[in-house]
């Protein structure tokens, strides 16, 4: 319902569902305001396929905030908690397709996803590396992204 209503339709609520049924969510949280879902927050598997190797990194995809919740710092909590999980599991590069301007207070940059290529590859593809991490490479998006 959340999702629902943030995206002001199924798509992202049904790409989640995909996600999860098929493995790919590596790291989903969730806030809440008494039993209700305020906000959440997905990350999935992604490949980077380079010269000769694969290197696994994480697609940041959905997240969202009620929209009476929104401008209460849910989405940034989220955000910064989840990054903290997944560099504690070991996770180095995380990528996202979205607005600049609200994804560089994360650390995500444009410059660092350039040297990457996918289907949406553009102005609003931007990385973050929390450590040894390729430059360059094809991105492979869990195969939900595909059913979009």
């Amino acid at each position: 319902m959340l999702l629902e209503e943030a995206f002001d339709g199924p798509g992202e609520a049904r790409l989640t569902n995909e996600l999860r049924a098929d493995g790919h969510v590596v790291l989903e949280l969730g806030a809440f305001d008494a039993d209700r879902l305020i906000g959440v927050v997905v990350f999935s598997r992604l490949m980077i396929e380079g010269p000769g190797a694969s290197f696994p990194a994480v697609a940041l995809a959905p997240v969202a905030t009620a929209a009476d919740a929104r401008r209460a710092g849910v989405a940034t909590s989220l955000i910064e908690t989840a990054h903290r999980q997944l560099i504690e599991a070991g996770e180095r590069l995380s990528v996202v397709l979205g607005e600049p301007e609200f994804y560089s207070r994360f650390g995500y940059e444009v410059e660092r996803a350039e040297g990457f290529s996918s289907p949406w590859q553009g102005p609003y593809m931007q990385a973050v590396a929390w450590g040894d991490a390729p430059e360059h490479g094809q991105l492979h998006y869990a195969p939900a992204f595909d059913r979009l």
